[in-house]
């Protein structure tokens, strides 16, 4: 007689499930740029998401409520002069949002509250250092105002946002894929094109450790777990795509090395530290699977997969703030689907009672910062700040900046001018006798339904010039059959 032993988890019975296709978003442009990134970032108020645009330089930002159809002609955050590649929400202000692009340029936008009415064009910062594409961008998890960025120039930059300062910069030895905050923001861990694995002093820029990565070309991500481990995802020799889980202190040897299947898309890994939890989930395929991290062998633990017929062309995740917590959703994803339609997905934890379920909820990170960027560069360690869930979510007050003297906070609630790096010159208030702002919101009106009209008029000369080469093939093939000649142009 045999019994099978079935380790005992709160997630095993989690499920995947899609809501109703009013409660999604659809008519899209979404963008078809082969550049590995999720092109889709979702909080509690707005979800964003990088689309296809003249000049390519745009992405969509809508509130969460504004479900169903989406009018093509909806305001865009459009900036950029090059190819958005990634997007960014700051994790203690949800109006502010940094975007990276081909046009070597970070900047950061204030999303006000209700959505666009009318499309961006002007960040309240721009951050110019990089010399060639910057195709990552990420927000420390808990100093205020500091914000990440990789280009193709194999640099990392660490800014103060506030002040449009480098904080700390990092030569890289080749191409970065990926980098990942460590759980307090101390260390920096980061994947290259050389198949290493690194941890960096973001502070100082100096390499703390280097370790052999995924034998595989391909590209490999890394991100940082609680605990001090590092979940990484990549390809081995033979092309198969690998998991791997290690320990900070030995980088090198693997302490869980799995092959998970022979797909080519590269995989990224979605973290939820509160219970965790890993998601993997890669552009071309349509399934979402996710694992359970525990401290006993085999260490990583297979839970389940979400499947689909259709493949995603990225994917954006809720913070927990922002989930039903009353219905145990402990994750909810945004799918996007390259016929423009983006799906929203619900994973949930059955459960009968409809009290709350503090061992699956438990303090999960607020919405505000644990100090400042002046206190983080200057050698302070925090983790972050912890918030319960049982009183439900109630919306939290956006992080207030304490600036140096002459260095407007860009984050306020209600940001005036924009800001450009220290050494530039900075924008100065209206002279006495300058035109009254409601004025200034006229003419502002006026150019904008004069470039529609321009817009309109361009279309009706492209219809017409499209009429009239048709209308003279018909005549010559008219003349052609009863006279056998053909016209010229002038003649038809």
């Amino acid at each position: 007689m045999s019994f099978r032993i079935v380790r005992r988890s709160k997630f095993r019975h989690v499920y995947g499930q899609a809501l109703k296709r009013e409660q999604c978003y659809d008519n899209i442009r979404i963008t078809k740029n082969s550049w590995d990134s999720l092109f889709c970032a979702v909080n509690p108020k707005f979800i964003a998401i990088v689309i296809e645009a003249a000049g390519g330089g745009a992405f969509l930002v809508l509130p969460l409520s504004k479900t169903g159809r989406v009018d093509v002609n909806s305001p865009l955050v459009s900036g950029h002069k090059g190819t958005v590649l990634d997007i960014a929400w700051c994790p203690f202000n949800d109006n502010v949002i940094a975007s990276g692009s081909e046009d070597c340029i970070v900047r950061v936008w204030h999303i006000p509250d209700g959505g666009l009415t009318k499309s961006l064009t002007e960040p309240i910062v721009e951050l110019v250092g990089h010399q060639r594409r910057v195709g990552l961008v990420s927000w420390h998890p808990t100093a205020n105002n500091v914000l990440l960025s990789a280009g193709a120039d194999c640099r990392i930059i660490i800014w103060n946002v506030g002040t449009g300062e480098i904080l700390s910069s990092i030569d890289h030895p080749d191409l970065i894929f990926h980098c990942s905050w460590s759980w307090d923001g101390s260390r920096l861990c980061t994947t290259c094109k050389d198949k290493k694995i690194r941890i960096y002093d973001p502070r100082t820029g100096e390499m703390e450790q280097e370790a052999d990565g995924h034998e595989g070309a391909k590209p490999q991500r890394a991100m940082y777990l609680k605990n001090n481990l590092i979940f990484t995802t990549g390809f081995s020799r033979m092309s198969e795509r690998q998991y791997s889980l290690r320990s900070e202190s030995a980088l090198g040897e693997p302490i869980v090395l799995e092959v998970l299947d022979t797909s080519n898309g590269v995989l990224f890994p979605i973290y939820d530290p509160d219970i965790n939890m890993v998601y993997l989930c890669a552009k071309g395929d349509s399934n979402i699977r996710y694992f359970e991290i525990t401290e006993e062998p085999p260490f990583v633990h297979y839970i389940s997969t979400y499947q689909s017929t259709e493949p995603q062309r990225g994917v954006g995740s809720m913070p927990k703030r922002g989930c039903d917590i009353l219905n145990c959703e402990i994750a909810r994803f945004y799918k996007l689907h390259s016929k423009g339609f983006v799906e929203v997905i619900s994973f949930t934890v059955p459960r009968k009672s409809d009290l709350f379920q503090g061992d699956i909820f438990p303090d999960t990170q607020a919405a505000e910062p644990a100090m400042t960027a002046e206190e983080w560069i200057s050698g302070v360690d925090r983790e972050p700040i912890l918030m319960s869930l049982k009183d439900g979510i109630t919306q939290p007050k956006k992080a207030e900046f304490k600036a140096p003297p002459k260095k407007p906070n860009i984050l306020d609630k209600n940001p005036a001018k924009k800001i450009t790096p220290s050494g530039s010159k900075e924008a100065t208030p209206s002279p006495p006798g300058s035109p009254l702002p409601a004025n200034a919101n006229r003419l502002e009106e006026l150019m904008s339904e004069l470039k529609k009209m321009k817009t309109v008029i361009l279309k009706h000369e492209v219809r017409i010039r499209d009429l009239e080469e048709k209308f003279s093939v018909d005549a010559n093939a008219n003349n052609i059959a009863n006279n056998g000649e053909t016209l010229l142009p002038d003649e038809v």
